[in-house]
């Protein structure tokens, strides 16, 4: 599952021997998409993760050809939809 995890040090801590219970601060995803962009005569993958209250994008990796970075995106987009539950749209 993505997730998103905010800081929430001001949460109190339950007494030793008790589970702690889940955050109220995790955030399940809604959907993630891939982006190939040019970037210093390479193409780079940058991950975009949407959640309820935002947007994160990450940068995986830069590949010397367009070809192997969009087929590395394809993976990776199927991979992350696979860990939401699925494309949304189909």
């Amino acid at each position: 599952m993505l997730s998103l995890v905010t800081d929430d040090a001001d949460r109190p801590r339950p007494p030793d021997g008790e589970p702690e219970p889940p955050s109220p601060a995790i955030e399940r995803a809604l959907a993630v998409e891939t982006v190939v962009v040019p970037e210093g005569g390479q193409w780079a993958v940058d991950i975009v993760v949407i959640f309820p209250g935002s947007v994160v994008r990450r940068r995986i990796n830069t590949y010397r050809t367009e070809a192997v970075a969009r087929l590395s995106a394809k993976y990776i987009r199927r991979g992350a939809e696979r860990e939401i539950g699925g494309p949304i749209n189909g």
